[in-house]
């Protein structure tokens, strides 16, 4: 996929307000383990990528939670520069979890629009952005609590 068209479909993915998900069509492909409930009542799965593993809300069928899926994230947060994110220590792709937060880590993109998109290895996630903007092209890192990471698998 070239860079034009990379960012046609963040656009188009903005416009249909899904902010939080995903953009690469292809999904990442991903481990998950069966947790028990999390705090809020919902399905836990840990969540082993390519760039790490964290614990996040399982959005599919409980009977399929064990296995190899191909996900997309939904992350239920903006980015808030000086609160929830900030200058990445390492400027690469992860993801971790500690003490019920999920750490994601990655470059940060701006839209024209007042967007972001988090680019985390393989995956691009797509968040809208508080007051002040982050730097654009800077290695951050956004902490979520677990119970706003969610986890939609799919079949290719």
């Amino acid at each position: 996929m070239t860079d034009c068209q990379e960012i046609s479909t963040v656009l188009l993915r903005l416009a249909a307000g899904r902010v939080g998900r995903v953009v690469d069509d292809r999904g990442v492909l991903v481990r998950t383990e069966l947790l028990p409930l999390g705090p809020s009542g919902l399905p836990m799965v840990r969540v082993n990528t390519p760039v790490g593993s964290a614990v996040a809300v399982w959005r599919g069928d409980l009977d399929n939670a064990v296995g190899r899926h191909h996900i997309e994230w939904t992350v239920d947060a903006d980015v808030l520069w000086g609160r929830n994110t900030r200058s990445a220590a390492l400027a690469e792709p992860g993801v971790r979890e500690e003490a019920g937060w999920v750490f994601l880590r990655g470059r940060l993109q701006l839209t024209e629009d007042g967007a972001a998109v988090l680019e985390m290895g393989d995956s691009q996630v797509l968040f809208e952005v508080g007051s002040p903007p982050p730097p654009d092209s800077a290695w951050i890192e956004i902490s979520v609590e677990a119970d706003k990471v969610e986890l939609h698998p799919y079949l290719l």
